[in-house]
């Protein structure tokens, strides 16, 4: 088993205005039904509120705690603007407490700050990526993520994403400059299936154990291989099948696929 250290965290409680109660989903929709299995349990959250359109364009901000979020892998920054408001926003590698940010076109393109994308220099790693102006950032969120602004013309970026791939995103769409922290999360070992029920995982019973009546892939004397490729209970391609619609209007901004 490995922890992580949590050397960046400086406060523990959430800030009680930017905080609420988070009902549990246990993978089910707003019908009741079960749609992700193995799911439920798991310890008690209180749901954090980020600021992933940074629209506080010009108004300095001190950072005044770095926190843990039990919501997602990277942790969090507490922001004090002058003008009294405060806010939480995705913490990038190596901000530090009492740094000053600014997001909008006139800020620095150094860590933390939210640059619209005309505005960062070429090169740069960049976090929180918006996919239509002033929607909010909707890519690269979780934990050790970077994309790379590679290149820029007319009204459109150049953008090589975390997964490989290279897309075209509007140089009007802010990013906020940097990785995100906490990249050794991905390194963390449970060590015990207990760390998986606190998170909400319940256990998962494989296909091949099961009778041919709960799966495509039960049945048989003995380990088999089955035969065919491996399904979900449903018949859908679980390993290699393409998922993405051939008619998604976003696809002519792809330039090159992560494969």
């Amino acid at each position: 088993m490995t922890v992580s250290t949590y050397e960046e965290i400086t406060k523990t409680t959430p800030e009680k205005a930017l905080s609420k109660g988070k009902k549990r989903g246990s993978g089910r929709n707003s019908a009741g039904r079960i749609t992700v299995r193995h799911r439920g349990g798991g310890a008690k959250r209180r749901f954090r509120e980020i600021d992933f359109r940074r629209e506080k364009l010009g108004v300095p901000a001190r950072v005044a705690a770095i926190e843990y979020d039990p919501n997602r892998s990277a942790n969090i920054a507490l922001l004090h603007y002058v003008d009294g408001e405060k806010r939480y926003i995705l913490a990038p590698a190596g901000l530090k407490v009492d740094a000053m940010l600014m997001s909008g076109p006139d800020a620095d393109p150094i860590i933390g700050n939210a640059l619209p994308l005309e505005k960062v220099p070429l090169g740069l790693t960049v976090h929180n990526l918006e996919l239509e102006p002033g929607r909010g950032g909707r890519m690269v969120r979780s934990a050790g993520a970077g994309a790379q602004l590679m290149a820029r013309e007319g009204k459109f970026a150049q953008m090589k994403l975390p997964s490989g791939e290279i897309r075209l995103i509007n140089v009007k769409c802010m990013a906020t400059i940097g990785p995100v922290g906490n990249s050794e999360h991905g390194s963390v070992v449970d060590g015990k299936a207990g760390r998986a029920r606190w998170r909400g995982r319940r256990p998962t019973v494989r296909g091949v154990a099961m009778n041919p009546v709960d799966h495509p892939m039960g049945g048989g004397e003995g380990r088999t291989s089955g035969g065919g490729h491996p399904v979900s209970p449903w018949g859908q391609l679980a390993k290699g099948g393409k998922t993405r619609s051939r008619r998604k209007t976003s696809s002519k901004f792809i330039v090159k696929r992560r494969k």
